[in-house]
């Protein structure tokens, strides 16, 4: 498995006058992040992480000392190598482990590629971009990622039922 950067949380902006940041958290909320003291390629080395009771969090890296540079760091992702996440139990994934995957159909169909998961609420959903024609992007459409529509899938590929495929 590559070991390409995950993103977990991403820096939203300043919080008060001390370097202090405020995240928007991308995975199983504050207590995922704190198993982490390194990001981004060992660049920011986390002191301090809270919950801001809103869903997000409040981060103090030791590299970040004014409000000034918190407030440079607006937007930043922050990542961790993929070969540090939590193994996963059978039929669980990453988004990560997923985007970037070649979708084939039951009947053997190239279907494209997996760009994107969404949630709406109801669970995953998978974006699949078809294949483009001279140079332009091909046309994209959603697969619920369920067992019923996605019977299978590993490193290498994503196995649509044919019946989901638009």
């Amino acid at each position: 498995m590559q070991d390409r950067p995950v993103t977990l949380a991403a820096i939203s902006g300043a919080h008060g006058v001390t370097g202090e940041v405020r995240l928007k958290l991308f995975g199983e909320g504050v207590a995922s992040l704190k198993r982490y003291h390194a990001f981004n390629d060992g660049k920011l080395t986390l002191e301090k992480l809270k919950d801001d009771t809103k869903g997000g969090a409040i981060a103090r890296f030791a590299e970040v000392t004014t409000r000034t540079a918190a407030e440079g760091l607006r937007g930043t992702a922050l990542t961790v190598p993929r070969s540090t996440l939590p193994a996963l139990a059978e039929g669980e994934y990453y988004h990560a482990d997923l985007i970037g995957l070649p979708a084939v159909s039951t009947t053997g169909e190239d279907l494209g590629t997996c760009i994107a998961i969404d949630n709406f609420g109801a669970g995953d959903v998978l974006e699949i971009e078809r294949p483009g024609v001279e140079g332009k992007r091909g046309p994209r459409f959603m697969v619920p990622m369920k067992v019923e529509a996605v019977p299978e899938w590993d490193g290498a590929r994503l196995m649509i039922d044919a019946a989901y495929v638009e």
